[in-house]
């Protein structure tokens, strides 16, 4: 049954494959052009449709730069497209920002890193070379410029979600791929969630598998790396070789939830100790979150809508109506779909006493995977630095 379904599946998707696979030659072989940045980037993706942690990784890479001595005083900056923003052209994120200008992502980085200049733009070469040129902000037409658009110009880049822009090659290509749907399972969309071919695995430097469980045999690693398409894969050194024959660091990650804290100023923090919750999420996979709740909260109503949702009012008066039909209970989301809440106007003081989000984080399954990312991605930023310096 699973043969003929995969059969059929390449037979109708077989134009969506040579499309892809057209346009891969065309950036492979020089057909169209292929830009790189005036400084060092890092590009964190995927081959799939949402759901591996992208942003959550990101902001562990920030981190990771942020307490080095090599980039601790140096201007780092983020780019992401800005995914359902409603502006356009290049943008400079601004703390008090809407998710309907900036998006819901780049606004929570910001918030997290006020130290680091978070922008968007869907012409990544252009948004690179205003981050690195910001004398350049002056004469786009697209931008929408203020007082407090001056920034210092970049001395790294960490771009979210660019694996698919092949018009700009990333100094550093950090691929993710989900513990809880193998790729060598999956279907391209949409019959599947995969959105490039898996065989462009080969173009990452570091394979992350994220959303692991807390512990994983060294033999369970190895059999994923074997899936990835890398052999004589070590655990101890975090490395194996692929089949170009070149060597590539493959890691494993889990998600790390915090206890509940609240949205709005108003909120009540006894709410936090309920037993009873109501869960509403705008993300592409919520059950390990949904997971996480469970262990101290009976969960009475669960929302489940598609991945960056706008929130209406009428989303606001289901959830109202759910608190009705529990008064005890907590209603908590998750920190990207916060920032779209706080973008409603008139919440009913109801929820915003009772409204929580669940920080979240991401962590190697050892002190030791965590040290050999940490020394390979700062190593080969070091040469790449000295390269561009």
């Amino acid at each position: 049954m699973y043969l003929c379904a995969a059969m059929l599946d390449r037979i109708i998707l077989l134009p969506y494959y040579l499309t892809l696979k057209l346009r891969h030659f065309c950036y492979d072989h020089g057909i169209r052009k292929v830009k790189t940045c005036d400084v060092p980037t890092i590009c964190v993706g995927n081959i799939t449709a949402g759901g591996t942690g992208k942003t959550p990784h990101t902001e562990m890479i920030l981190r990771t730069l942020l307490k080095s001595d090599d980039w601790a005083y140096e201007d780092i900056a983020v780019l992401s497209r800005g995914h359902r923003r409603s502006s356009r052209g290049f943008r400079i994120v601004k703390r008090e920002g809407t998710v309907k200008e900036f998006g819901d992502e780049p606004l929570q980085i910001k918030k997290k890193f006020p130290g680091v200049t978070v922008a968007v733009d869907r012409d990544r070469v252009k948004g690179c070379d205003i981050l690195c040129h910001p004398e350049k902000l002056k004469t786009e037409k697209r931008a929408r410029r203020s007082s407090d658009d001056q920034i210092a110009p970049a001395d790294l880049i960490v771009l979210d979600d660019a694996f698919q822009y092949r018009a700009l090659k990333a100094s550093i290509n950090i691929i993710l791929v989900d513990y809880n749907r193998p790729i060598q399972k999956d279907h391209l969309l949409p019959f599947g969630r995969l959105r490039d071919l898996p065989e462009r695995l080969s173009e990452a430097d570091i394979l992350i598998v994220s959303k692991c469980p807390a512990y994983l045999e060294d033999e369970q690693k190895i059999k994923w790396a074997g899936e990835l398409g890398l052999k004589d894969y070590d655990p101890l050194t975090c490395k194996g070789i692929d089949k170009r024959g070149q060597e590539k660091f493959l890691f494993f990650t889990t998600i790390w939830y915090s206890s509940l804290q609240p949205i709005f100023k108003e909120a009540d923090p006894r709410y936090a100790y309920s037993q009873k919750l109501i869960l509403f999420s705008g993300i592409a996979k919520d059950t390990p979150l949904r997971m996480f709740l469970s262990d101290e909260h009976k969960i009475v109503k669960h929302f489940r809508f598609e991945d960056h949702h706008n929130y209406t009012k009428g989303d606001i008066r289901a959830i109202l109506r759910a608190v009705r039909e529990h008064p005890t209970a907590v209603v908590a989301t998750t920190e990207k779909d916060c920032q779209r809440i706080l973008d409603l106007k008139d919440i009913p003081q109801d929820l915003k006493v009772r409204m929580f989000q669940v920080p979240i984080e991401v962590g190697f399954l050892s002190e030791h995977e965590k040290t050999f990312f940490e020394n390979g991605l700062l190593s080969a930023l070091r040469a790449f630095h000295t390269d561009y310096k």
